[in-house]
């Protein structure tokens, strides 16, 4: 029954459209004030990493008027909540709320995790009235370890709706710098699992705090929607506005798009499965790669 329940709610949720997903202090009034104001498709409301330990309590009472402000303009808004047994109860007791689209798990490491957590979640959704599963789970992957366990993590539960590297962590787990050589692999992985479990594979091949070589980061956004990632986590407002450009199809690609559909078209109705566009065989999954492209175009126009 609660299966059913789930799916039903699953099926009826659309995937979200994360090119760019803000962290913001929970506990710094200033940057949840603006942080509507930046553009970006999520805000990540930080009770972890960059909140003091003497602060939580604090981030955690706010919680409830900063949900709310930073939702103003529409924005999906994410919790990012802590490991620890302690901290992780009383953020959930806070962060299960209506106007929560998401938690972010860090040092996400198995399946048997994240279905302890989302249990937690389920049993205060009923406590409180909300609708059973609409609170998603995006996780963050940040130990070897956790490599070795990707597709049971991708679809341990329903909540699951994308996953990431978080490559300074990973990076410090494995005594290693946070460097393309080392970060190609585990990222590929990632987007692998996630790919394969219908999740949304977020992130880029590179270092996250380097917000300030916009040239740099625009160029590893791009590839990384090359090799398939749907978005990424921005810890700076700057990286916005890159990242919502680098994971939206160009003008150019979306003209290449129209003209592959159209050519699909003609092809069908001459009994044909593949025809040839610009020097280039054209095939059934380019043109879903290009029906693809359509989908993205269509999202931006509309602000979805």
């Amino acid at each position: 029954m609660i299966k059913d329940t789930f799916a039903a709610v699953e099926s009826a949720m659309a995937v979200p459209r994360w090119r760019s997903l803000l962290f913001v202090p929970a506990h710094v009034a200033r940057f949840v004030e603006t942080a509507h104001e930046r553009g970006a498709d999520g805000v990540i409301l930080d009770l972890e990493d960059s909140v003091p330990q003497d602060q939580k309590g604090e981030a955690r009472q706010q919680l409830p008027e900063s949900v709310a402000k930073v939702a103003l303009k529409g924005a999906s808004v994410l919790v990012r909540v802590n490991r620890g047994l302690c901290a992780l109860a009383a953020d959930l007791d806070t962060a299960v709320m209506a106007g929560v689209d998401a938690l972010v798990l860090p040092k996400t490491d198995s399946a048997e995790w994240v279905l302890e957590i989302a249990n937690a979640v389920s049993e205060l959704e009923r406590e409180r009235n909300l609708a059973p599963g609409r609170i998603r789970f995006l996780a963050q992957i940040e130990s070897p370890g956790a490599l070795q366990r990707l597709a049971a993590i991708a679809s341990a539960h329903p909540r699951m709706v994308a996953m990431a590297l978080g490559p300074e962590d990973f990076s410090a787990a494995v005594g290693g710098a946070p460097e393309f050589d080392l970060l190609l692999t585990p990222n590929l992985a990632v987007l692998f699992a996630a790919r394969a479990a219908g999740l949304l594979p977020l992130g880029f091949i590179g270092c996250i705090g380097e917000f300030s070589d916009t040239h740099k980061l625009r160029e590893a956004a791009a590839h990384a929607r090359r090799l398939g990632f749907a978005g990424a986590l921005a810890i700076h407002p700057t990286q916005v506005v890159i990242f919502n450009e680098a994971f939206s199809p160009s003008a150019q690609e979306i003209e290449w798009a129209r003209r592959v559909l159209a050519g699909e078209n003609d092809a069908a109705a001459q009994g044909r499965g593949a025809f040839a566009l610009d020097g280039k065989m054209v095939d059934a999954p380019v043109v879903q790669r290009a029906r693809e492209i359509i989908a993205m175009g269509t999202k931006a126009e509309l602000g979805v």
